[in-house]
């Protein structure tokens, strides 16, 4: 059986869990399934409907894409310190949208 084919196979029992309106448990027993591939199954498939695109699931974290630069060692630009002795170093034209992204967030 193919990965495809595999998933197809669980999707569809999956579907059928839903409709019978029984535990999980029990429709394993009812169907000769193993019940751990069955919770797997359950959580992998859902996972990828949830975010079907990797790139969706990033935008939806709630957290802001930060690029280390090589060889960045010394801290130039501007400096913003917030309440509770947070600070953010380093800020200048090139990456101001990071700060608008990271005080969004607070």
């Amino acid at each position: 059986m193919t990965p495809t084919e595999r998933a197809h196979f669980w999707q569809q029992h999956i579907n059928d869990w839903h409709t019978a309106g029984v535990s999980g448990s029990l429709y394993c027993k009812q169907q000769s399934l193993i019940y751990h591939q069955f919770v797997y199954w359950r959580r992998k498939l859902s996972a990828i409907k949830a975010y079907p695109n990797p790139e969706e699931a990033k935008a939806n974290s709630g957290f802001a894409r930060v690029v280390s630069v090589p060889g960045a060692g010394a801290i130039e630009g501007l400096t913003v310190s917030l309440p509770g002795g947070v600070s953010i170093a380093g800020l200048h034209a090139g990456n101001i949208q990071l700060l608008s992204a990271v005080l969004r967030q607070l």
